[in-house]
């Protein structure tokens, strides 16, 4: 192993060069597996009195992750943890950050509306990957004042990888600057490695907390798909493909990483690719008005023009909204069966799609979304058709109204040709003013409620569309008028 290009005293030299704390960020893929081990060896070479400096390892657990890995990165993570109590090391391993439950996949995806993510909208990595990770950075900046994050990326893997660890890495010295946290600092010792120099390296021993990397191994074998790095920021590319990525993941067309486990051997995964391909055929151009509102989230209509070089319009594009409730209610129930068939036909431990937490964020999400309310609280319905059981559901005095209730309005807004959405609206925004001593803002949402377009979708669009061509022509004839007077100017100057 003395020809890999890093070496334990170049970790021992940079770990025991300054008092900044490192945070090892593990993804649980071969590249974080191995620089983890790397740093345990390192640590165990030196005298208790040098371990001068705490090592945290932190990884990330979307609540989307492949079902396989989960299990594999927290088997890992406990044995890491007893290994450095039994061997006396400065290393924490901490729980597996998570995303808020208000920005989870699930509660933004079913609950809110948000489409599948795709290249030009790909919602999710912020939220769901970036954030925890930075919350738990920026907490050791806060501790300690700086810190080393310690990651496994290599320059092989891809050539605008390279390009970014070029970019922040700081003249004449192993480390980079983190590309948007100040005060922390980032280490990759392997770098410069090779795929194969890390399973070299890998399988040339134990792990250090036991065992060895065979499960790993068995993930990656017979797959072209690579490894999705822990992600502290926006340049990473997308790990669609990856078997340490989202099973969820509708940003590449197929997921040849879930197709590869389940051609080896792991069947009971089809329901999950089943539903990612449903998820992903959403997002054809040509389907996205079956699945999606004609309003936008705060109830507005959006239409773009296309024009061509003379100002001639071209076509005119409607911008959807989020996806209809209806479709909401069905991804929600499959989701849930999904659940069903994957824990009777899995052999491993049960795996939770969707935690209790996401699903009551999802009712009040449906009860009180913007543009159709769900007054039927379905959620609790839903559930229990799948499981024929009852969670014990939080209670929740936004939950007013009864499906009842709802049926009836449905009869007196047509009776009275009203938009229903638009009663409903008033009549929430009524009960949210109840017993309130001043009612002073009380005008304002009116007025804010009844400014918004609430006729039917065509009518909507089409009179957006209008809005936006009287908008385009009065632009246009202000650009002549400007370029008249321009040449008015030019004319009196030289006379002058």
């Amino acid at each position: 192993m003395d020809h890999l290009p890093v070496s334990r005293e170049d970790i021992l030299r940079i770990y025991q060069g300054d008092s900044r704390p490192w945070v090892i960020g593990y993804s649980g893929g071969k590249d974080s597996t191995a620089v983890t081990r790397l740093v345990f060896e390192a640590l165990a070479s030196l005298p208790s009195e040098r371990r001068t400096k705490p090592v945290f390892v932190v990884s990330s657990d979307t609540l989307v992750e492949t079902p396989l890995v989960v299990d594999l990165i927290r088997q890992s993570l406990n044995q890491m943890r007893q290994a450095a109590i039994d061997q006396k090391l400065p290393i924490e391993v901490a729980e597996p950050v998570t995303p808020k439950v208000s920005e989870t996949f699930w509660v933004n995806l079913i609950g809110k509306g948000y489409p599948a993510p795709t290249r030009q909208f790909r919602w999710c990595t912020e939220r769901m990957k970036i954030d925890p990770i930075s919350e738990f950075i920026t907490d050791k900046v806060a501790q300690y004042g700086e810190v080393v994050v310690v990651l496994g990326s290599r320059k092989q893997e891809s050539a605008s990888r390279a390009q970014v660890m070029k970019r922040h890495r700081i003249d004449g010295s192993r480390l980079a600057r983190h590309s948007s946290l100040l005060n922390a600092y980032v280490f990759t010792p392997i770098d410069e490695w090779s795929a194969d120099d890390v399973w070299e390296y890998l399988f040339s021993g134990p792990a250090p907390w036991g065992g060895d990397h065979q499960a790993l191994f068995d993930l990656y074998k017979g797959s072209n798909a690579g490894e999705c790095p822990l992600v502290i920021d926006t340049s990473t590319p997308s790990c669609g493909n990856s078997r340490f990525g989202c099973w969820t993941c509708t940003v590449v067309q197929k997921d040849r990483a879930m197709d590869g486990l389940i051609e080896t051997g792991h069947k009971w995964m089809i329901p999950l690719r089943d539903f990612r391909n449903l998820l992903y055929s959403t997002t054809d151009p040509a389907r996205k008005g079956e699945f999606r509102n004609a309003r936008r989230r705060d109830g507005s209509v959006t239409v773009h023009l296309k024009t061509d070089k003379s100002g001639s319009e071209v076509e005119e594009k409607h911008v959807l909204g989020p996806y209809r409730l209806e479709f909401r209610q069905k991804l929600l129930k499959q989701l849930l069966e999904n659940q069903k068939l994957v824990n009777a036909n899995n052999p491993g431990a049960p795996y939770e799609l969707i935690t209790t937490p996401e699903l009551e964020q999802i009712r009040i999400e449906w009860r009180l979304d913007p543009n159709e309310p769900d007054w039927e609280d379905s959620v609790p319905r839903i559930y229990r058709d799948v499981f024929d059981a009852d969670l014990e559901w939080e209670l929740n005095d936004d939950f007013i109204f009864t499906g009842t209730e709802a049926a009836l309005i449905d009869r007196l807004c047509e009776a009275n040709q009203l938009p229903k959405q638009l009663f409903m609206k008033l009549l929430e925004l009524e009960m949210s003013f109840e017993g309130y001593a001043r009612r002073s803002n009380l005008q304002r949402d009116l007025r804010a409620l009844l400014s918004r377009d609430w006729s039917s979708e065509q009518t909507a669009i089409a009179a957006a569309g209008d809005r936006k061509r009287s908008k385009s022509y009065f632009e246009m004839e202000e650009q002549k008028l400007q370029r008249r007077y321009s040449d008015y100017a030019k004319v009196l100057g030289d006379a002058s």
